[in-house]
């Protein structure tokens, strides 16, 4: 029996020297290297990182224009052919040997395959899932799952919160695998200098497209409870929503403290983290902007 395909979604800018690094430990670490492969998305004008490759992977390169992340991740899902999807980063590396068979049992042990996924980071550890891991399936059940608005950020909080609101319906489908650890070598855990691709991103803003795609986040829970469930469902359709949240301190209360549809511990921490967030943004603290 052939082992399932993963597919690892890498877009990368500027750090031909991290990609490389990561690819290393994707060939060290990996149980079965002919049955991964990497979809990676090189901006057109990144010239140095155009032929990036690493002798015994299979590595499948998108280059083209500059996007949003949300862009770069739903490019490279739609060219890649894994039944395991795995969103990496060029600051990440794979520590576990066998981390891919790991994941193949843990797909195997959930029949609907509608999961998310994620290993220890060795930074935020259970608290997000920095680097998500959907089935072919959970993709395809929720249509949209990088959202083309986010420009840099929030894709990990957007999924989180998806699993957290299925977990409220009933469904407790978020899956953390402590003993798989791929590293987060980012410059806030010390393991990094501050690059220019760092620094180039507007920490807070993406913080009203979070807010703004509430809705959004709502359906695609009920989708995920009514596959699991077994209800039949029209398609979806990919959907490139603008949207026009205007941060405040009401709104953040009413988006998030209010939010029934969410468990309360993960709204309150919703609530408190974004007011924080606001008020770095107003200039009034730079704590909770982290």
């Amino acid at each position: 029996m052939l082992a399932k395909l993963i597919s690892l979604l890498l877009p990368t800018r500027g750090r031909p020297r991290l990609a490389e690094r990561f690819f290393q430990s994707v060939l060290e670490q990996t149980a079965k290297p002919d049955a991964v492969e990497t979809i990676l998305y090189v901006d057109d004008d990144d010239l140095e990182s155009h032929n990036l490759d690493c002798a015994g992977l299979d590595i499948h390169r998108i280059i083209g224009p500059r996007l949003t992340m949300g862009q770069y991740n739903s490019h490279c899902l739609a060219e890649s052919r894994g039944d395991i999807i795995v969103l990496a980063n060029d600051d990440m590396l794979i520590r576990t040997f066998g981390w891919d068979d790991r994941l193949r049992e843990l797909d195997a042990s959930i029949p609907d395959q509608i999961y998310l996924a994620y290993g220890n980071d060795l930074f935020k550890g259970s608290k997000l899932c920095t680097f998500p891991i959907l089935s072919r399936r959970a993709c395809e059940v929720l249509g949209d799952p990088y959202p083309a608005s986010y420009r840099g950020a929030f894709i990990d909080y957007h999924l989180f919160d998806i699993f957290h609101r299925l977990r409220h319906l009933g469904h407790d489908r978020i899956r953390y695998l402590e003993h798989m650890v791929f590293e987060h070598l980012h410059f806030r855990a010390g393991k990094a200098e501050k690059d220019a691709t760092y620094a180039q991103r507007n920490r807070i803003g993406d913080d009203p497209i979070f807010a703004g795609l509430k809705e959004q986040r709502i359906i695609a829970a009920d989708r995920l409870k009514n596959a699991i469930d077994g209800v039949v469902q029209e398609p979806t359709v990919r959907r490139n929503d603008e949207v026009a949240f205007k941060m405040s301190l009401p709104g953040i209360t009413r988006t998030f403290l209010l939010d029934r549809s969410l468990p309360l511990g993960w709204r309150f921490f919703l609530w408190y983290w974004f007011l924080g967030r606001y008020a770095a943004s107003r200039g009034w603290l730079k704590l909770f902007v982290r």
